[in-house]
């Protein structure tokens, strides 16, 4: 069931709650995820345990689910033999996936289809550093097909996450545009700048002008980076802000492990409401048990 209003509408009567990580619930949940592909691999094989994390979402009180389609690209799943009919089916799946579980008799929730930025595909954390040599043309090449795809299966939005740089962030608004969908644009940053190192006001100046961009903000980031983060996005780009960081531990590449300890704090969600978010949850490592906590400060409880 398709919600009955649009997700720009919602967002003009209030704040909404995102959903969490999707690859730490799927982890809890039993699954492998030492792929390439992550979590794009049980798109072809468990689909059923992808329902089932959005599923834990909405239970918790997640009126915005992104769909598991950060790391689905034609070229990724050409690797592992899926041709562009396949792949095309398998990206549309993510997005009934997300719907079915979405399909609440009473209240609504939304789906958002992700596209993550080139270096997912990469699998080799480049998406964690941006300015891949190619150019704002290449980056609009690549992403396009994608977004049409995932644009066909009819989502809510579209979420443009996890963009280390402006040059990606022109290339996927450009892939983006004529689409017939809304879209959000959230960047990964460290401290005060982008992963690729520029200057936050900029790369949120971007989506000012640009009418199909009902949200920007951070995503993939520590929490103690939000705060400033939220407030230059709602002064340079004059929109709605969404906003989902990780649980602030860090990965350690070499150790395959998590270190530190958590620093997402769902009361903060009221700084960040107060500075112009909007649209507010968690990324990696952010599991439904703060995704409730964060509802329940929102006022937002199913």
């Amino acid at each position: 069931m398709q919600p009955v209003r649009s997700l720009a509408a919602a967002l003009a009567e209030g704040p909404l709650v995102l959903d969490g990580g999707l690859s730490n619930q799927l982890e809890a949940q039993g699954c492998d995820l030492s792929d390439d592909l992550w979590s794009a691999r049980l798109l072809a094989d468990a689909p059923e345990q992808i329902g089932a994390a959005h599923t834990a979402y909405v239970r918790a009180g997640a009126q915005v689910l992104i769909t598991s389609s950060y790391q689905a690209t034609f070229e990724g799943f050409a690797r592992r033999g899926k041709g562009p009919a396949e792949a095309a089916a398998l990206l549309a799946r993510s997005v009934d996936l997300a719907r079915a579980a979405a399909g609440q008799p009473d209240r609504e929730v939304w789906v958002a289809a992700s596209a993550g930025p080139y270096g997912a595909m990469l699998a080799d954390g480049s998406e964690y550093r941006g300015r891949y040599g190619l150019t704002v043309r290449e980056l609009e090449t690549f992403h396009r097909p994608r977004i049409e795809a995932l644009a066909a299966a009819r989502p809510d939005a579209l979420a443009l996450e996890t963009v280390p740089d402006t040059d990606e962030a022109m290339a996927m608004l450009r892939a983006a545009r004529g689409c017939g969908l809304p879209l959000w644009l959230s960047y990964t940053i460290a401290g005060r700048r982008t992963r690729a190192g520029q200057d936050l006001a900029a790369a949120f100046a971007l989506a000012a002008d640009n009418d199909q961009v009902i949200a920007v903000g951070v995503n993939c980031c520590e929490p103690a980076d939000v705060d400033r983060a939220v407030e230059v996005a709602a002064r340079e780009a004059g929109k709605p802000v969404v906003v989902y960081p990780n649980s602030g531990e860090r990965w350690d590449e070499a150790a395959r492990t998590w270190r530190g300890g958590v620093t997402f704090d769902p009361a903060r969600v009221r700084d960040w409401q107060a500075a112009g978010a909007r649209l507010v949850g968690g990324c990696c490592r952010v599991g439904p048990d703060r995704i409730a906590a964060l509802a329940a400060l929102t006022g937002r409880r199913p």
